[in-house]
């Protein structure tokens, strides 16, 4: 147990709050101070059991914090009786019985959390030709003759490769042991699938009885924060069904560079952060079958798609190359693999196939959404960028394409903000400030209503104003800024608390009170410049690449990834996230990563063709750019401190620069007072 100490900071996970609380606080009560709905129905007295939690064990060194179950008090006699009679898990917990001793991350599983992320991964609408590597075959073979001693599987194999016209077929080990007993069960007739994709041999992958109609595929792509799987049938080309969860992993980091970090410290612990993308994926497979009355054994191929970090992580490899330069992949290339060394659930026969990876931060997610949106067959200079916790950028067209990653960190998702959080019901997701009055009014996500329209008071009440999620901060510092609470350098107007209540002292600097309902929702100084920080990175790595590609020109702006579809293209620009462009021109493409993930599952010829590609795309490392620095401080400044942004000028107007303006003790612009000696 670690040394005694008065006070404990805890993190939960997946809704990344966080909170420092004294020692003997119970944990669920931890939850709630912080807005982490955890259900509850016995009033905390360790009956129902509904507030079941678990630690995350390890060093944590982003948050600069050791977990471990040690940090939590023994259990009491309800949580013993409990486990007793109801069998808890030996790694879960009652939180409304479990102390806090010391310092933790919490992961609050989903089966416990009322207030569930929100996971904004679709299937776009996109026809895609079916020309997959799996086809199926049924015949007929004749029974077995003393005279003919050929063994059943090799009579079968002749057969097929008789109706398919495929040569050369290879049977699949694991098929061995049962051909025989299909074979009987089926009278003779039955139905195989046949796997061939490019140069690699053809292989009967499936046997059935009788003749089988459909077979299926599975389309995933493994985000930092949510994975997000597509079911489709492999003949007509038709996704069936689609299903997305919280990433599990979010409880050894919210993003990349942490898990990184936290595999680095705790080598043991790859095993587990691999153990829990997989188990999560199993999971999505059974509600996807589930859907459309389907088994896990129809499903015969599989693609997926991913940041380098997840890619590596879903394979068992261990990230830590990743971390720092030269940012070494362990593949690159993309990889035809088989489903049950993977320990995914599907047909033992079923195959998998990873698409490239770009470089080593821009990985086969980017892949996928520039073979679904192919900038490289238009003439038009285009941008497409993935804004996540890396954020994901190609430029280019027909003639050049140039790819880089951006270290943008959660902070668009909800982390490092203070009252941010995921996107689930009750948070902030749309804000609008007046700016005559300076008073808000605002959307949640799970009420239809805006905060100033009738009904709103009687709905939001069963999901409350809990916190402000991503495309709400977006929003709410660009709002801040056309209504003059923010300078161009993003610093709060303390004048402004002249008119308006909401603008708050808060230590040296102000703050901007949205909502007090329960839970107060402001927006500090510390928070403003976080999303500076995570836009000018952004907006930094965009630049380069324009330096690289010699136009500062830009036709269209392409926002893909569930974040990029939920901005609103003006406030973006305004923020300055994304370069001056006509706003027609800027639109959200959805899931597009998901999306070239369906169309490689589908099309083999889309296999070769982002195979091609990715060879051909010039791949820049920001941080190895000496004028990453000067571009980075520049985008600072809310939109840019020299970027003049006609387009945006001509259809917003902006307010005029301020000067530096004074913070709550006095001083300007936040300049600290000189000591006297």
């Amino acid at each position: 147990m670690s040394e005694t100490k008065d006070l404990a900071k805890v993190v939960f996970q997946p809704s990344g709050r966080r909170g420092t609380f004294p020692v003997g606080t119970p944990l669920l009560d931890a939850a709630r101070s912080l807005g982490v709905y955890v259900e509850s129905v016995c009033g905390g007295r360790g009956i129902c059991g509904r507030c079941q939690i678990s630690v995350s064990e390890g060093a944590f060194a982003k948050e600069n914090i050791q977990s471990s179950a040690n940090h939590l008090a023994g259990a009491t006699d309800a949580e013993k009786r409990y486990a007793e009679l109801r069998n808890l898990p030996d790694d879960r917990r009652l939180s409304c019985q479990a102390k806090i001793l010391g310092d933790l991350v919490i992961d609050v599983p989903t089966d416990a959390q009322t207030n569930r992320q929100v996971v904004r991964k679709r299937a776009e609408a996109k026809a895609i030709e079916p020309a997959s590597p799996v086809s199926l075959t049924t015949v007929t073979i004749a029974e077995p003759d003393m005279h003919v001693p050929r063994g059943d599987a090799d009579r079968l194999r002749e057969a097929l490769e008789a109706a398919s016209g495929i040569e050369n077929l290879t049977l699949d080990p694991a098929l061995l042991p049962t051909v025989q007993t299909i074979l009987r069960k089926g009278k003779w007739t039955v139905t195989a699938a046949i796997h061939k994709d490019g140069e690699a041999p053809a292989t009967i992958t499936a046997l059935w009885p009788g003749e089988k109609k459909a077979v299926y595929g599975l389309a995933v792509d493994i985000g930092s924060t949510t994975i997000a799987a597509h079911l489709c049938n492999l003949q007509n080309g038709r996704t069936v069904s689609s299903q997305g969860t919280s990433n599990p992993q979010i409880r050894f980091g919210e993003d990349l560079m942490s898990r990184v970090s936290y595999v680095q410290m705790n080598p043991s612990k790859l095993p587990d952060l691999t153990k829990a993308v997989r188990d999560a994926i199993n999971a999505l497979v059974g509600k996807l079958v589930g859907d459309v009355g389907a088994e896990r054994s129809d499903i015969l191929d599989a693609t997926f798609v991913g940041n380098p970090v997840m890619h590596h992580l879903f394979l068992g490899i261990d990230p830590v190359e990743l971390g720092g330069a030269p940012f070494a992949l362990a593949a690159s290339d993309a990889l035809g693999l088989q489903a049950r060394d993977l320990g995914l659930e599907l047909n033992t026969g079923a195959r998998v196939y990873m698409l490239p990876c770009i470089a080593g931060h821009v990985g086969a997610d980017a892949a996928a959404a520039t073979l679904s949106e192919a900038p490289y067959k238009s003439e038009d200079i285009t941008l497409l960028v993935d804004v996540g916790t890396n954020a994901e950028i190609v430029l280019g067209n027909s003639d050049r394409l140039l790819a880089a990653s951006s270290p943008t960190g959660p902070a668009f998702e909800g982390a490092e903000i203070s009252s941010g959080q995921r996107a689930a019901p009750g948070a902030i997701e749309r804000i609008r400030i007046d700016k005559d009055t300076l008073e808000p009014r605002f959307k949640v996500i799970g009420v239809d209503e805006w905060s100033d329209e009738d009904g709103f008071d009687e709905k939001v009440d069963s999901v409350g104003v809990t916190g402000i999620c991503g495309s709400g901060i977006i929003e709410a510092v660009a709002e801040m800024y056309l209504a003059g609470l923010i300078t161009e350098d993003g610093v709060i107007d303390g004048a402004m608390a002249a008119r308006s209540a909401r603008v708050q002292p808060n230590g040296r600097t102000f703050s901007y009170q949205i909502a007090n309902q329960g839970v107060e929702i402001s927006i500090l100084q510390t928070d403003i410049r976080s999303i500076q920080l995570a836009k000018a990175a952004l907006y930094a790595g965009v630049k380069l690449l324009q330096d690289k590609l010699g136009t500062p020109h830009i036709d269209r702006v392409k926002l893909a990834g569930a974040f990029g579809s939920y901005i609103d293209p003006k406030f973006a620009m305004v923020l300055g996230l994304i370069p001056d462009c006509a706003l027609d021109g800027v639109s959200g493409v959805g899931n597009a990563a998901g999306t070239g993930a369906r169309m490689a599952l589908l099309n083999m010829g889309y296999r070769r063709e982002i195979e091609n590609t990715v060879h051909t795309i010039e791949k820049i490392e920001t941080a190895l750019e000496p004028k990453f620095q000067e571009h980075f401080v520049n985008a600072m400044a809310l939109p840019n401190k020299v970027d003049p942004f006609p387009n945006l000028r001509a259809a917003v107007e902006l307010p005029e620069r301020k000067e530096l303006p004074q913070t709550a003790d006095g001083e300007a612009g936040g300049r600290r007072r000189r000591r006297r000696g």
